[in-house]
């Protein structure tokens, strides 16, 4: 059931089996495994997850090249209805482990907005990450191509920019000795633009110059393109640098602050998890771009998959066997 403002009071005194925290493909996987495994479900989405944007999933086994994510994503939520899981448009503020079950903390819709409280056995958290974006004073000016030909995976799209000129958009030094030298597998014809952001050492400039790559350290002040195809930026001083692709390495942050009462085993930013998904805590999953693995769609909707069985598994266990009542009258 959709779930709003007017009709959250049903649900609020329902112990759910579980509550997913982000309505991404992984999110939407494990809700829907949850529920054909019978259980009670709640999937909980601040919107627009990490896929939402990306206009072309070129790496999920079985869809067209061209799939755009908001469509799988259209997809999953459509399925998830029909197997009469609960779904609630909100934002996870705090998560309290209160022994057996844990209370979640939800901020539910942004003007006149409401907080509530709902209950779960589980919980699993697949509220991703939010890539940091060049910072112009236009940030529409990047939406116009990010997820077109601007792209923030290199794992995802680094085969769309072979032998292309190639902008890298760096947000450290770090960032370009991670993925500089990566991306030139794909392509070697890479400008490295720094916006101005930070300093490069000597070092990583003689190492650039080395490879033939160029470093722009002028801020930008706007992409060139047309119909989302970006073909260039201009620079603040108005000259123009040509590109055919991009790449964004601007960081990103953990959308996990929920979970800040909670004691987690960490790795950097990711949530260190068991190969079903299993965090430090027994009742705690992390699946998708929370814990340490790959950042992948595909690899997302297999981790929900994989929690949401064991889960089943853990409260098939503990409900034990059904028995057949009718046959036993007969036979009594």
């Amino acid at each position: 059931m959709k779930l709003n403002k007017t009709n959250l009071e049903q649900r609020l005194n329902h112990l759910y089996d579980v509550i997913v925290v982000g309505g991404g493909a992984g999110g939407l996987s494990a809700g829907i495994y949850l529920q054909r495994f019978r259980l009670s479900s709640l999937i909980i989405d601040k919107g627009k997850a990490r896929s939402f944007w990306m206009q072309e999933l070129h790496n999920y086994l079985g869809l067209p090249p061209d799939t755009p994510g908001r469509q799988l994503l259209q997809q999953g939520k459509k399925h998830y209805d029909s197997l009469a899981g609960d779904f609630l448009d909100g934002y996870v503020e705090e998560v309290t482990d209160t022994g057996n079950t844990f209370a979640i903390r939800v901020k539910v819709g942004r003007q006149n907005s409401r907080n509530v409280k709902f209950q779960s056995k589980y919980l699993v958290v697949a509220s991703g990450i939010i890539d940091h974006l060049l910072p112009l004073d236009d940030m529409q000016n990047v939406y116009d191509y990010a997820g077109y030909n601007l792209h923030v995976c290199m794992v995802c799209d680094g085969y769309e920019m072979t032998d292309k000129l190639c902008g890298f958009f760096a947000g450290s030094e770090a960032s370009i000795e991670e993925m500089v030298f990566n991306l030139s597998w794909f392509t070697p014809k890479i400008f490295i633009f720094t916006h101005g952001l930070f300093e490069v050492s000597g070092q990583m400039r003689s190492q650039l110059e080395e490879y033939g790559y160029r470093l722009v350290e002028t801020p930008i002040q706007k992409f060139l393109g047309e119909d989302h195809q970006m073909t260039g930026v201009e620079l603040i001083d108005g000259s123009v640098v040509e590109l055919e692709t991009g790449l964004i390495s601007m960081g990103s942050r953990y959308h996990n602050t929920y979970l800040n009462g909670i004691d987690l085993e960490m790795k950097g930013g990711n949530l260190v998890t068991d190969k079903m998904g299993r965090t430090s805590h027994p009742r705690i999953f992390a699946i998708g771009d929370l814990k340490v693995g790959l950042n992948q769609v595909v690899v997302a909707a297999g981790d929900g998959a994989m929690a949401a069985t064991q889960i089943w598994r853990e409260i098939r266990k503990d409900t034990g066997p059904r028995k057949w009542q009718e046959n036993l009258k007969i036979l009594t």
